[in-house]
């Protein structure tokens, strides 16, 4: 595993709407590891393998981060915001930022007070951010409405081989999707791949509708995170029981394709890998939810890592499910030929 890559992907911001800055590094590591390499205008990046066989499969991983965009300065030089993605409120009041405007400018989010209390339940409207300027005037100089925010927090090594940082969800996606193709090259995977960083998962999934309608897959993965049910209020009967640490996590619901969910318990099984069960009655707010309704409808499922305090400015992930998340999308891919039919009335 490219961990010095990774984490170049976690200290480079990528604000849903704002992921070329990131976008730009992944092509250029694309192109390193030899892959024939593409963009689109929606601001995706593909890695292509095998692009003239018939039968073509797409791994997609969505590469934007939640965050906030500018929406207004005041008198004061307070900094107003509007929400890209579904932020937490509730966690933003005192969090130390960066606004990407003429220069990086730091800011922290400010204290939302009632009754000289913080307030537990601040509405979008009320937050700002200080950035330390003394007026409207002030601010214009380095920041401007459509600006996007970010959380500036640092990525962190925890003990176990676990890793805490802000857009875990789901830079761990787009990393392994690349990496999975790299090792499925390795294996000597005949049929056509594709591993895509798709743009705007987290407020519109645009970049998913974009990569299934050019590609024309045969069928597609969205290589996600997912909640873990191992701490305290998450409760198993949500989505199902599971663990960090305890292996890649695939999804049960209404639009996954058994075949393709069996090929990937299949792969597990040869390695002697683990898999752990989500199961989403309806869509699962991954891009599957778009590719699987793309072109003349693309079977599709989703396949996760677990992770810990999901749209936080501090995800915990496994490095360990990573890597048994790559391997698994290897070894399936690698299997893979000419005569794989997803229809499920086909034998």
């Amino acid at each position: 595993m490219n961990k010095d890559f990774l984490f170049k992907m976690l200290q480079t911001n990528s604000v849903s709407g704002g992921e070329i800055e990131l976008q730009r590094k992944m092509l250029e590591h694309i192109k390193e590891l030899g892959f024939l390499a593409q963009t689109d205008p929606s601001g995706n990046v593909y890695a292509r393998l095998n692009p003239e066989k018939k039968l073509q499969f797409m791994l997609c991983g969505h590469i934007d981060e939640i965050g906030y965009r500018v929406t207004h300065i005041d008198d004061q030089g307070y900094i107003h915001v509007g929400k890209a993605g579904y932020v937490r409120f509730e966690l933003a009041q005192g969090k130390r930022c960066i606004i990407k405007g003429k220069k990086d400018v730091p800011a922290v989010m400010g204290l939302i007070l009632e009754k000289g209390e913080v307030k537990k339940d601040p509405q979008l409207n009320e937050l700002y951010l200080d950035a330390g300027f003394k007026s409207r005037e002030d601010a214009l100089r380095l920041v401007t409405p459509g600006d996007f925010v970010t959380y500036s927090y640092t990525v962190d090594e925890l003990e176990n081989n676990r890793l805490a940082a802000r857009a875990c969800d789901n830079r761990l996606g787009a990393f392994a999707v690349i990496e999975a193709l790299a090792r499925a090259r390795e294996k000597g995977a005949s049929c056509g791949l594709a591993a895509v960083t798709t743009v705007g998962e987290e407020t519109t999934m645009r970049g998913a509708y974009y990569a299934a309608n050019r590609l024309k897959p045969a069928c597609a993965i969205a290589v996600d995170v997912m909640h873990t049910s191992d701490y305290a209020g998450f409760l198993p009967e949500r989505f199902g029981k599971i663990d960090l640490g305890g292996g890649p996590v695939l999804c049960h619901s209404s639009f996954s394709n058994e075949k393709i969910n069996k090929g990937l318990e299949e792969a597990a099984a040869r390695l002697k890998i683990k898999l752990q069960i989500e199961v989403a009655c309806g869509v699962s707010g991954t891009d599957a939810d778009k590719t699987n309704q793309s072109f003349e409808g693309i079977p599709s499922t989703t396949f996760s890592i677990p992770l810990r305090y999901m749209h936080s400015p501090s995800e915990v992930c496994s490095l360990n499910d990573v890597e048994e998340t790559i391997e698994v999308l290897a070894e399936f891919l690698s299997h893979v030929d000419e005569e794989f039919n997803s229809d499920p009335f086909q034998e």
